[in-house]
């Protein structure tokens, strides 16, 4: 039997993932990673590719290993990655420098940029879907302006999952679904405009080849991977997208969750599409041809949660420890009997998706009482739960009202769909269905559909997504539930805005906000 190989290079890890043709997942091999920040540089978010290749390495054999696999048993292998990280390369194709995805380090080159060509972010955003704050341009532009002695030698720019392949394979290219995260990308055409590099003084002839997802590279050159030279080399794409794709989310309309460290809302659009003038959602393209994805995106929700749990919890961490059960299972558990509202608390972390000007306000608890009984850390907990859902919902409401796609399914996955008092939440606050995939680990699973799509054992992502997604449970929604939580949707948003106005007047502290504000 021949096998296929995932590579997922997130933020916090990168991992080898190997499954076999029909979609079961095998082994994996992973380590953690970090991207520091570098010296006399606020705000950077460095990616070290010597370092961080090795670990690449290190993962692929781990999970051949593990596996009792050989690197000829890979018959393909495909990657994705953390959307925004770039690469730089020479003429040789020489790594020259790399930052992570949310390297914040140009903010003075976004407001430049605002303040010199003026309604210049609005033009690029309409063809690209795109907003400066974590796009390529102000990023190469803080190299132009302080390393000019690496900018002069920069030869072509990739995608962190594009950099694994180029390692791989010798080929540097990029696909639609994460090179267009970049900003310099057309959705319509899914290939570079650099036309806006050169508007703005940057570089316009350092983009490489754009190939769809699913594109047959060439095959592995690099023998320190472990890899066999027979193993065939595949174009991948973003996380986000790979990860729709893993999860069925295939076909216009359709719409998913992401529930991880952020959490994403996307709904299938075409291609053709036209961004929201007011530019308060992400557009990308899709890994599909032919489709777009309209994307929310609610900040730290999953590390909110984490936080919560390490900050306040450790006695339920004992508990669940000699209970045998994971934490969070042991406070969905005691917050299941907490009504709807959880006593009126109001958790301020994340704000609903503002891509044009986006900040969120100082973090707290509002309303919160000093009776023990109803205000504590199981009402607090399922607050939070509620939080993360009303914020979805709103980003939800905002793509529907310049889709005009209607819906009634959600598909949900990542770490918080194994929550069963979190995903009936969703349903409850929301009004939809909520379907659970079987595979949890979609990003993977996506890049080892493209895999497959590259060597000919699916005819597309779309048949390969109807061939291996299965689905675990689904969750409909109480109705009288969802009126309730409407009215809470409200009260929040205008609690938001008042919090919003104490970091405008310099009372608080934003939690974050983007380059440029």
């Amino acid at each position: 039997m021949k096998y296929l190989m995932a590579i997922d290079a997130g933020t916090g890890s990168v991992r080898a993932v190997i499954f076999d043709t029909k979609g079961n997942q095998i082994s994996v091999g992973q380590r953690e990673w970090t991207h520091l920040e570098e010296e006399d540089v606020p705000n950077s978010m460095s990616f070290d590719c010597e370092t961080n290749w090795a670990l690449v390495c290190e993962c692929i054999k781990e999970a051949l290993h593990v596996s009792n696999l050989k690197g000829e048993d890979i018959l393909a292998l495909s990657a994705t990655s953390m959307r925004e990280g770039i690469v730089l390369y020479d003429k040789e194709g020489r790594e020259l420098w790399g930052v992570a995805n949310v390297d914040a380090r140009a903010h003075k080159e976004v407001r430049y940029l605002k303040e010199n060509f003026e309604g210049i972010e609005d033009e690029f955003y309409a063809q690209s879907g795109q907003t400066f704050a974590l796009g390529a341009l102000p990023r190469i532009m803080w190299l132009k302006n302080n390393r000019p002695q690496i900018y002069e030698k920069v030869a072509k720019v990739s995608m962190i999952g594009d950099w694994i392949l180029a390692r791989l394979s010798g080929v540097i290219a990029t696909d639609p679904s994460n090179g267009g995260t970049t900003g310099i990308f057309s959705l319509k055409q899914r290939d570079w405009v650099s036309d806006m590099a050169k508007k703005v003084g940057i570089k316009d002839d350092i983009f490489p080849s754009v190939l769809e997802v699913g594109t047959l590279m060439g095959s592995v050159t690099c023998k320190e991977s472990g890899l066999s030279e027979n193993t065939q080399v595949v174009m991948g794409g973003g996380d986000v997208q790979l990860g729709s794709a893993g999860l069925g989310v295939v076909k216009e309309g359709q719409v998913a969750i992401l529930g991880g460290s952020f959490w994403q809302q996307i709904v299938n659009i075409k291609s053709e599409v036209t961004p929201p003038k007011d530019m308060s959602i992400r557009v990308n393209p899709h890994v599909v041809k032919g489709l777009s994805q309209a994307e929310g995106i609610t900040f730290f929700s999953g590390l909110v949660m984490r936080w919560f749990r390490d900050a306040f919890c450790d006695l339920e961490k004992l508990e669940a420890q000699k209970s045998g059960i994971d934490v969070y299972t042991l406070l969905e558990n005691k917050a299941k009997d907490v009504p709807v509202g959880s006593y009126g608390i109001m958790p301020i972390f994340s704000d609903s998706m503002k891509y044009g000007k986006w900040y969120h306000a100082s973090p707290s608890f509002l309303n919160l009482s000093i009776d023990p009984l109803t205000c504590n850390k199981v009402s607090m907990f399922k607050s939070l739960q509620e939080n993360a859902c009303i914020v979805s919902r709103i980003n939800l409401e905002k793509i529907k009202e310049f889709t005009d796609i209607k819906f009634e399914e959600i598909v949900f996955a990542g770490g918080a769909s194994k929550g069963a008092l979190w995903c009936q939440t969703l349903a409850d606050v929301t009004g939809c269905k909520i379907k659970i995939p079987r595979v949890r680990e979609a990003t993977a699973l996506g890049a080892a559909m493209a895999a497959g799509v590259g060597v000919g054992i699916y005819k597309d992502i779309p048949s390969a997504a109807n061939e291996l997604v299965v689905w675990e449970k689904t969750y409909e929604a109480n109705m009288q539930n969802y009126k309730t939580y409407q009215e809470i949707k409200e009260k929040w948003q205008e609690a938001y805005a008042k919090q919003l106005e104490l970091v405008d007047a310099s009372v608080t502290d934003s939690m974050w906000k983007a380059p440029g504000l």
